[in-house]
């Protein structure tokens, strides 16, 4: 089968494509559009499809609308109710609901040929269990947990899959959620809600969790459920506008929020597994991008195995909503061996882009070699190659990279970035020297979305990626499916003997993710970058 699957209601509108059980290409609508998570300055206009992903996805399989078998758009408004009837305060309920219902009919507008008749709704958690199969599909039965804010008329789902079929176990109804309560907290904090929770996961190491008896008495498991009742935010720690200074009492909030929520998903995973049996678990939804929890649950819960695929948010509900069709379909879905699904360039085109641009650039023997010298001197470099990463996270193909020995770099990069200087760096290391450095979590961790502690007598050599709480976040390298990256930390440990690097996010405040050359020079051209490696090519810095 051919099938699209399609993310457009809440956040994160994203495409995705399947045929015949191969995951072809996945990419976020922010990557084309330039409007992080979807976003545009009025609420409801996130409401948005994933035009432009949707049709690269097309345009790279070489089909046209009419080729496909099925869309698949990952909510269903039947299953859906009132906002107020859920518990809910939700003005622009109705308004989603309309546009929901409507959407096959945007859908055959937006992709000229396609039958309207072909496009499915899919539960948005189904969706989002059957995303896991990303990671997992063929593998056996496995078990799933799925948290987030919320779906039709509930915000969580435990089940188990077997090659690619989800049987249902329990689901939590609204208005209790674990992602609501986090978003709440977002907003009290000062952040904006449904796009920086991580920011207060990244707050909670520097605080104390001192309300947290006074948290879990309105927020507590109730297996195979629980229960999230009102909080009086305000009792807890004062609310803090955007922009004002971060205190003492807001960390101290944000550590009670995360201890609180923790002990919940535990209670969650603990329950599934003792119903089911099964080694492995896979984590998805909006609340499986905080890998805090998620190291927790693989070091404190029965599983053996606790997997995340990288587009765990509502993003990677477009491959969901796809697997769910496919594998009804009669295919058995295909791992993906990365994250690396959204678009390439190849040489041509990118020397073509360059020339273009007018800009002066050079051809090393060897990139690696090239960028890895840099780094060695203290050098920032922004790193461009191979295809985009779907999901949130850069894995060594939108990145920019720095030395980790040097603890200023930290500050370096945030400033950079227009990001809070409590906010952590992440590493990356190589696969086979992971275990060395790193402690405590699953290794190895392709996709970033774990924690680990970094071994004391490495905490003082490499400090840039350390965080306040003496963990990382750690992107593991394999050499066979990243030869380039691998090349480069082998580069860079030889002339520094730290087998490690600073990975972030190759984009500055308020931008998504690079995804085009366009993007690449437009980023390195407007921030303190020494170098560009963009493919096979390089742009230094006019120091002039």
């Amino acid at each position: 089968m051919r099938v699209l699957g399609v993310n457009a209601l809440f956040h994160d509108p994203a495409a995705a494509l399947i045929v015949d059980g191969e995951i072809v290409a996945a990419a976020e609508e922010e990557r084309f559009s330039r409007r992080k998570h979807g976003k545009r300055p009025v609420p409801f206009s996130a409401w948005e499809l994933p035009e432009l992903s949707m049709r690269w996805c097309l345009e790279y399989a070489g089909l046209r609308p009419a080729d496909l078998d099925a869309v698949a758009y990952s909510f269903d408004p039947g299953l859906s109710q009132d906002a107020a009837d859920l518990g809910l305060d939700d003005p622009w309920d109705h308004l989603r609901l309309t546009y929901a219902r409507r959407a096959p009919e945007f859908l055959a507008s937006s992709l000229p040929g396609l039958d309207r008749d072909l496009v499915r709704f899919v539960p948005h958690h189904l969706a989002h269990a059957a995303s896991a199969a990303g990671a997992l599909a063929g593998n056996g039965d496995y078990d799933v947990l799925v948290l987030d804010g919320r779906g039709e008329r509930a915000s969580h789902l435990s089940g188990v899959s077997s090659r690619g079929v989800i049987d249902v176990v329990a689901s939590q109804e609204l208005p209790h959620s674990l992602g609501l309560l986090y978003e709440d907290a977002t907003e009290h904090l000062g952040f904006l809600r449904s796009s920086d929770e991580y920011k207060v996961m990244a707050l909670a190491s520097y605080g104390k969790p001192r309300h947290l008896r006074t948290l879990q008495k309105s927020v507590y498991a109730v297996p195979p459920g629980f229960r999230t009742d009102p909080v009086d935010w305000s009792a807890l720690a004062p609310r803090r506008d955007p922009g004002d200074a971060i205190g003492p009492e807001h960390a101290d909030l944000a550590a009670s929020l995360q201890l609180c929520v923790e002990e919940v998903l535990l209670a969650l995973a603990t329950d599934l597994n003792e119903r089911t049996g099964n080694d492995t678990l896979a984590l998805a939804g909006g609340v499986a991008l905080n890998c805090v929890a998620n190291t927790r649950i693989y070091d404190e819960s029965p599983y053996r195995n606790v997997v995340v695929q990288p587009a765990a948010g509502d993003a990677g509900t477009a491959l969901g909503a796809a697997t769910v069709l496919a594998v009804g379909g009669g295919d058995l879905v295909v791992p993906m061996t990365g994250a690396d699904l959204g678009r390439g360039w190849d040489e041509a085109e990118l020397e073509a882009t360059l020339r273009e641009a007018g800009v002066r650039w050079d051809r090393p023997a060897d990139v690696a070699e090239e960028a890895a010298g840099v780094l060695a001197d203290n050098g920032l470099v922004a790193w461009f190659e191979g295809r985009s990463e779907y999901g949130p996270r850069a894995l060594g193909h939108r990145s920019l990279l720095a030395h980790p020995g040097n603890i200023g770099n930290l500050e370096r990069l945030n400033a950079v970035k227009g990001r809070e200087q409590f906010r952590p760096v992440a590493p990356m290391v190589l696969q086979e020297r992971a275990s060395d450095i790193f402690q405590r979590g699953p290794l190895p961790s392709p996709y970033m979305l774990f924690v680990h502690d970094v071994a004391p007598r490495w905490q003082d050599r490499i400090p840039a990626v350390v965080h306040a709480d003496q963990t990382a976040r750690v992107q593991t390298i394999d050499a066979a499916s990243e030869p380039v990256v691998a090349r480069l930390l082998h580069a860079f440990e030889k002339r520094t003997r730290l087998p490690v690097l600073v990975n972030t996010s190759l984009n500055t405040a308020g931008r998504p993710m690079v995804d085009s050359p366009r993007d690449a020079l437009e980023c390195f051209g407007s921030s303190p970058v020494d170098l560009l490696v963009i493919g096979p090519y390089v742009l230094r810095r006019d120091r002039r």
